[in-house]
């Protein structure tokens, strides 16, 4: 009865909360197995700096992010992912937002994984990425180009998105010119321009995720089991017609959507009636 209470929550919760909630879980079993055996397996999860040793541990590409150094470490990732999350889903759905957040970590690794080849004073570094800042760092940057005027509450005073975009960049840009955690710093700038890309992107009508989005439900449908197939009936003048009003809508739609987003970008978000917000909500959420 218990665990099907748990599920149900779990199942309530968005993706970013889902998220939250199985990096703070891992990061306690970890802990956990540190004070209980003496030391941890996480090290085979963390992307070590080698490439070399990466190519024997590949699937570390994705999970050093669900391991941490410490409280402080995954304390702030949360709390940001939390609030970039909400803004993010208030727009689109979660398929873009896995999309944002896991490519944002790829990037950031292969960055983190490139940075020791072309920085000789890190060679003999013992350092592997861990922390999910490469994802965090994609979706927030995502937020902030995408509505960059959009005004966000911080403590006592409205500050615009593109504000702390920025200054999220230039506090990487000044760690790393300051020899501190080069590594990690340029897995932050990795996840950072993967976000900005996006958003860029999404603006001109390109998802550059659509390809992920293929390869995860193609691999999601591996594991499915087989479904009979109802027989096939003749309706082909009703199909061609429902076809064609079909494709009459979506570039309706989407010259809508166009124009919507020219407003965000002219007078920022705000400027949008309340009905335009409802409709470019329900089209991110359709999308």
């Amino acid at each position: 009865m218990m665990n099907g209470g748990l599920r149900y929550q779990f199942a309530r919760l968005s993706i970013a909360e889902k998220l939250i909630a199985i990096n703070v879980l891992i990061f306690l079993l970890d802990g956990l197995s540190g004070a209980l055996l003496g030391h941890s397996f996480s090290r085979w999860f963390h992307l070590p700096k080698d490439f070399f040793e990466f190519l024997t541990q590949p699937w570390s590409l994705v999970t050093y992010s669900f391991f941490h150094a410490g409280f402080g470490h995954i304390f702030w990732n949360m709390i940001v992912l939390y609030f970039a999350g909400r803004i993010f889903l208030n727009l689109f759905d979660a398929q873009r937002f896995i999309n944002v957040y896991f490519l944002g970590l790829m990037l950031g690794g292969l960055v983190f994984l490139l940075s020791y080849n072309v920085f000789p004073t890190l060679v003999n570094s013992n350092t592997a990425l861990i922390g999910a800042s490469a994802g965090v760092n994609a979706v927030l940057i995502f937020v902030c180009a995408y509505i960059p005027n959009q005004e966000v509450r911080v403590i006592f005073f409205n500050i615009k998105l593109w504000y702390i975009g920025l200054a999220l960049v230039i506090k990487d840009l000044v760690l790393i010119g300051m020899g501190d955690n080069i590594g990690g710093g340029m897995a932050h700038l990795g996840g950072a321009f993967l976000g900005y890309m996006y958003a860029r992107q999404l603006f001109k009508g390109n998802d550059i995720g659509s390809g992920f989005t293929t390869m995860r439900v193609a691999i999601a449908n591996m594991f499915k089991p087989k479904e009979k197939k109802a027989p096939l009936k003749t309706v082909y003048k009703k199909k061609a017609a429902a076809n064609i009003k079909e494709d009459y809508d979506k570039q309706a739609k989407q010259k809508r959507i166009d124009s919507i987003l020219d407003k965000i970008s002219k007078s920022g978000y705000e400027s949008l009636s309340k009905e335009e917000k409802d409709f470019l909500f329900k089209a991110g959420k359709e999308d």
